[in-house]
C-alpha cells in the first residue's frame, strides 16, 4: 500500500521558515518523480517543486526561496520555506510518480501552512 505523510505545516509569520517533511511506505524513490505542490481556497492546484530523473523543478513563485531534498534511504522529502509570504498560505501535498509539476500517481493528505503579515 502506498502511503505519503506529509508533516511540519503551521502557522509563521511572513520572512519567517518551515521545513515540511514526507515520510512514505510502498515507493520506491529511485527512478520516479517526487515533489510537491499546494492549493489554497479558490485556486488551482499548483506546482511548487519536484525532482525527476533528470531535473529539479521549482515554480518561478518560490525560486530562491524553497529548496526541495530528499532522502532515498529513508524514503522521505523535504522541503525548506524561506522567506515565506501570506501568498504561500495553502496545504502543502507530497507526491510521487508521474511527472513534474502536478501529474502524480500518488500523494498524501496534505500539511497546511498559513503565513501570517
Amino acid at each position: 500500500e502506498v502511503q505519503l505523510q506529509a508533516s511540519g505545516g503551521g502557522l509563521v509569520q511572513a520572512g519567517g521558515s518551515l521545513r515540511l517533511s514526507c515520510a512514505t511506505s510502498g515507493i520506491t524513490f529511485d527512478g520516479y518523480t517526487i515533489g510537491w505542490f499546494r492549493q489554497a481556497p479558490g485556486k488551482e492546484r499548483e506546482g511548487v517543486s519536484c525532482i525527476s530523473s533528470s531535473d529539479t523543478y521549482y515554480a518561478d513563485s518560490v525560486k530562491g526561496r524553497f529548496t526541495i531534498s530528499s532522502d532515498n534511504a529513508k524514503n522521505t522529502m523535504y522541503l525548506q520555506m524561506n522567506s515565506l509570504k501570506p501568498e504561500d498560505t495553502a496545504v502543502y501535498y507530497c507526491a510521487w510518480g508521474g511527472s513534474c509539476p502536478i501529474y502524480y500517481y500518488y500523494w498524501g493528505q496534505g500539511t497546511q501552512v498559513t503565513v501570517s503579515s
